[in-house]
């Protein structure tokens, strides 16, 4: 028993030996508030993990400024890795309710983070936000494009609905979610074609395709055309869609009078 006990207590000295060891030895970068870090001349910038090159860094300087004093409304940029300036960020820059900062850190899930004031959530609301973040700084997004297109066209977007009032979503339809849009409509026009089959004698059973008109109506309508329509003016997703809903309606329509009109084998 007394060398069980002498046991634990040599595990449990080592363990705290080892603790305070790897806390002095960590590196001050990691502090949560680092001024020293801060440049001596104030730029809406902060690039500490180089992940912008000198003419993106001074488009998007002169970009912002004119933001700025067009819209009083103040865009600032912070990219880290192994460094962070930390709190110090918001006297630098005197960050207040019309201000939005963005942090590009890689070594989240997510490149992307905002901290944004309260008068912007009255344009750009907190939905805006989580999707920006989602379409532009996930990891197959920076892979595909990398890092500093991931910070531009963020803050593109931004600029852009701040400059026309406020949004509600994000402007522009990736591929990925029109193919997404476009799978929901076909998948709606199933639904209401498969309802409208000919029943009792009808030609088209408008009954049942009404009954089942809520579930194909939410896959058209609200899953299929209205993130096309919110977020892209062009008429070429939305035809694609209609097509798709249209054919999957005929063929779930027409594929029980195809089975029936066909011989059967002997």
């Amino acid at each position: 028993m007394q060398h069980l006990a002498f046991k634990r207590i040599v595990v449990s000295l080592a363990a705290v030996c080892w603790a305070a060891l790897s806390w002095a030895i960590a590196p001050a970068a990691y502090a949560y508030d680092n001024p020293e870090l801060l440049p001596e001349v104030e730029t809406p910038i902060i690039d500490l993990a180089e992940a912008l090159t000198s003419t993106q860094e001074e488009q998007l300087v002169a970009d912002l400024e004119r933001l700025e004093n067009e819209t009083g409304y103040k865009l600032r940029v912070l990219t880290q890795f192994d460094r962070t300036p930390g709190r110090a960020v918001k006297d630098f820059w005197g960050l207040d309710d019309k201000s939005v900062l963005l942090i590009a850190d890689p070594r989240g899930g997510n490149l992307l983070g905002f901290n944004v004031g309260d008068a912007v959530y009255s344009l750009l609301p907190r939905t805006f936000w989580i999707e920006l973040q989602t379409r532009y700084g996930n990891q197959f997004f920076v892979r595909d494009n990398g890092e500093d297109q991931s910070i531009l066209q963020s803050l593109k977007s931004v600029e852009s609905c701040l400059r026309q009032g406020g949004c509600r979503v994000v402007p522009g339809l990736p591929r990925e979610q029109w193919i997404l849009t476009l799978v929901t409509s076909v998948i709606g026009g199933l639904v209401c074609g498969f309802a409208a089959q000919p029943r009792g004698g009808k030609l088209v059973a408008w009954q049942w395709a009404l009954i089942f008109s809520p579930l194909w109506g939410i896959l058209f309508v609200a899953f299929g055309i209205g993130p096309v329509i919110s977020r892209t003016s062009d008429w070429l997703p939305l035809l694609r869609n209609v097509l798709g809903f249209v054919l999957g309606a005929l063929v779930a329509y027409l594929t029980p009078i195809i089975d029936r009109s066909s011989p059967s084998e002997t």
